[in-house]
């Protein structure tokens, strides 16, 4: 009975029935791309993604983020070890594959592509879709995606690619590439811009509304379950671990892809690219109503853990 449910309960069971409410029941193909060794919010972006009960997650793609100036040596490693962590806390490590993804940025010259484990499974997946499209989430530097691409050109109508980068102006028009996703392989942003592909961007201007207080984050996830306590760690222990909110940008993006009317895109031309080009972009998110899912979906899939 309701009246013996717990306060807590109680909130959780409201929110998800709420947040699933109206929302297409049919399951998704879907391939997550991360940087997750590089900031705090892809940790938690990344757990919100696999655990969607509507998302059949294929795969696990570790991106590089060599470029940047706080690096480790092997970032795509770094990324990899993190997945595979994460994985495994979520039981899922025999359910959902995990791979390796280019080293470093597209080359310069030549065939620009940067093979790998990563595009060679966004291939295979992509030429097996009979119906529909491949959901692609990229949500760091677009190395694996453009390079699956520019191996395999038809692949490009068989995709849908979800990416956090870049920022825009909804009132010139004008899209800016300096930001860190664009910058840690600006050819490959080039690449996705001239190709075909059906692309929806989050720009930062947009997932910047997308924050979290760290004594609010803390007093719901602290002593829950290890995988909780996990993702507390990764904000704490980060080079700027002292901060007491951040933005989890990630997030954005995946709460957008899996709540639409939460998220309001618009259709905009890309500026100085391929002539014509459209490409949806996300112009306004509920971040309010994804931060707030998000506590209630976890709490409740880690009661569900052994």
């Amino acid at each position: 009975m309701i009246l013996l449910m717990n306060f807590r309960s109680l909130i959780i069971a409201t929110i998800l029935a709420i947040s699933t409410a109206g929302q297409a029941q049919e399951t998704q193909r879907v391939i997550i791309d991360a940087d997750t060794g590089n900031e705090v919010d892809d940790l938690y972006a990344v757990v919100r993604g696999l655990i969607e009960p509507r998302w059949e997650v294929l795969a696990l793609n570790a991106t590089q983020w060599q470029v940047s100036h706080w690096a480790v040596d092997k970032s795509m490693e770094e990324s990899y070890r993190l997945n595979q962590v994460l994985l495994s806390y979520l039981q899922k490590a025999d359910e959902v594959v995990s791979n390796r993804g280019a080293e470093a940025r597209l080359f310069d010259w030549g065939n620009k592509s940067q093979p790998s484990s990563a595009s060679n499974f966004i291939i295979n997946q992509a030429m097996q879709q009979e119906e529909g499209k491949l959901n692609v989430i990229a949500l760091g530097a677009l190395t694996n995606v453009a390079s699956a691409i520019l191996d395999q050109p038809e692949i490009t109508d068989k995709i849908r690619l979800y990416w956090l980068g870049s920022s825009y102006n909804f009132t010139t028009g004008v899209i800016t590439n300096i930001d860190f996703n664009s910058v840690m392989d600006i050819q490959a942003v080039d690449v996705i811009l001239n190709s075909e592909v059906e692309l929806h961007v989050i720009p930062n201007n947009v997932a910047s509304a997308m924050t979290f207080n760290w004594q609010e984050t803390e007093a719901k996830l602290k002593g829950k379950h290890d995988l909780l306590d996990f993702i507390l760690q990764r904000w704490y222990n980060h080079p700027d671990g002292g901060r007491r909110e951040r933005t989890i940008w990630d997030l954005a993006l995946i709460q957008a892809v899996i709540y639409p009317d939460w998220a309001e895109e618009v259709k905009v031309k890309t500026n100085k690219t391929k002539d014509d080009r459209l490409i949806w972009m996300y112009k306004n998110i509920d971040a309010d109503k994804m931060r707030e899912e998000f506590f209630a979906k976890v709490l409740d899939y880690v009661e569900n853990l052994k």
